[in-house]
């Protein structure tokens, strides 16, 4: 089964305390920068085994009564559609996909603020539409030259133009649909407004990666680069705590290049900056929690090259520059690590060597049972790497047929004749509610059905670019999937 490496309890426990503190440090009125994902982090519960992939929320949960959040999101990145890569929606839609989120679990979003505002149509229109679902927005207007230009930035014509966002709350949780969204800028400028008022308020960042306890060099902290490798972040040692505590503490470089501006910042709306370092800023607890480190140097590993071959395929497509390929095969190097030594890989690649080069997939259970699954007139590669997967746990015998051929045929029939695809295999998502219809009157695939869950956490490889169906359902199913970066054919058009 798979080992733990991290106190998951013990985080939630400690991180409401450290926040906590902060507040009271602070004058009783905190903002949080909070960056990275706040829900389903599963780079975090990859690198660090038994850390869940809900864990911050779980962290608010504990100060619900404490907490609020501004949902913060750029006017620019509204106006050119940005989106997210990992789901594929717009920074607009996913503002509203984290506020239903957060209401779900219980937690108040007080606001949202649009952030870079200069006229921009999109925005506007954004903002009619939340302001007629009942949200608050406010708005934070471009300023010339930030972060360089400080006086104007703390100035009434910087800072003082833009709106001052009402909370009512100790703990204000700043959060984006991704980065570059306008956070720090957001809580800078409320830390003005305040003073302005006449009113205590503090600063804080949240940030799991990298952890600033760690050594520099400590695969956790080499993960975080290697999932970072196309922003060209890089870990570094943080000169400013150096100097000021003569102890060694890891941080990264747009943090630490940021610090003597942001610092200057704080100076001139506080008359003295809290912070002697980008590390003194932050809040993550997370480095105390790690109960077994050889458990997480070891998931680290597999991490990066899983970001290996992710990348590798990506460059394929003409999505990544061969610049991010070239560090995550640095990292690799450093490490003494490869491909190969991520347990899925010989086994896939050996079942498709066995039959004559055509598509294979193996999976790695999270038991460490291995099975695999070849292209058939029936099933793709993945397809049947599932089936035999669920076989496996479900203790039913290789040589039972789970799908029933009667049931096959009109999906066949369907996908070609009916829906234009030229693949009648079936994908995953079609095995298995052909599987689900099956289950309705044969006992064996209701146990296999069952068995679905048990799927969670293992490791699946492909010999080949699998199909976005294919990557989306194992995703959903929590199998972590990396394919060799090539296709099955020659065609330009892969859908």
């Amino acid at each position: 089964m798979r080992k733990i490496g991290f106190d998951n309890d013990k985080y939630v426990r400690m991180q409401s305390e450290r926040i906590r503190q902060r507040i009271a440090e602070l004058g009783g009125k905190l903002y949080l920068e909070f960056g990275g994902k706040l829900f389903d982090d599963f780079h975090a519960s990859r690198v660090l085994p038994g850390f869940e992939p809900d864990s911050k929320i779980k962290m608010l949960m504990e100060m619900k009564d404490e907490a609020e959040i501004i949902v913060v999101i750029s006017a620019d990145d509204i106006e050119r559609n940005k989106r997210r890569g990992d789901l594929g929606i717009t920074y607009d839609m996913e503002a509203l996909r984290l506020i239903d989120a957060f209401r779900a679990s219980g937690l108040y979003v007080g606001s949202v603020c649009i952030t870079h505002c200069r006229g921009q149509e999109a925005a506007a229109q954004f903002q009619k539409r939340l302001e007629a679902l009942g949200l608050p927005v406010y708005r934070q207007y471009f300023i010339p030259d930030y972060p360089a230009n400080l006086p104007l930035i703390v100035s009434p014509d910087g800072f003082g133009k833009s709106d001052f966002i009402e909370t009512t709350r100790p703990l204000v949780v700043v959060t984006a649909p991704g980065p570059g969204s306008g956070k720090m800028s957001t809580c800078l400028c409320q830390l003005y407004q305040h003073h302005i008022r006449g009113e205590q308020a503090g600063y804080a960042k949240f940030e799991t990666f990298p952890i600033w306890n760690l050594p520099l060099k400590h695969p956790v902290n080499l993960a975080y680069e290697a999932a970072t490798a196309d922003l060209d972040d890089v870990n570094m040692i943080d000169p400013f705590h150096l100097e000021a505590y003569g102890t060694q503490a890891v941080n990264y470089n747009r943090d630490v290049e940021i610090f003597p501006v942001l610092s200057a910042i704080l100076e001139r709306i506080l008359g003295k900056s809290p912070y002697k370092s980008p590390t003194d800023m932050g809040v993550n607890m997370a480095g105390y929690c790690i109960s077994d480190d050889e458990v997480c140097r070891e998931a680290s590993r597999q991490e990066i090259i899983r970001r290996w071959y992710r990348t590798c395929c990506e460059m394929r497509k003409g999505m990544a520059e061969q610049s991010a390929v070239y560090k995550l095969e640095l990292l690799m190097n450093q490490m003494g690590i490869a491909g190969t030594d991520r347990p899925p890989v010989a086994p896939a690649l050996e079942k498709s060597r066995v039959n004559g080069d055509t598509p294979a997939v193996a999976m790695e259970l999270p038991d460490g049972r291995i099975v695999t699954g070849k292209t058939s007139s029936l099933l793709g590669a993945c397809s049947a790497c599932v089936i035999n997967a669920l076989k496996t746990l479900a203790g039913i015998d290789d040589s039972v047929m789970l799908l029933s051929p009667e049931i096959i045929r009109p999906l066949h029939h369907l996908k070609v004749e009916h829906l234009g695809s030229h693949n009648p295999r079936l994908h995953v998502n079609e095995a298995l509610i052909a599987l689900a219809v099956c289950a309705v009157t044969d006992p064996v695939a209701s146990r296999a059905m069952e068995a679905l869950n048990e799927l969670s956490g293992s490791e699946a490889h492909a010999t080949v670019i699998l199909s976005a169906a294919d990557e989306n359902t194992l995703s959903k199913l929590n199998v972590n999937l990396t394919c060799e970066p090539r296709y099955e054919n020659h065609k330009l058009y892969h859908g």
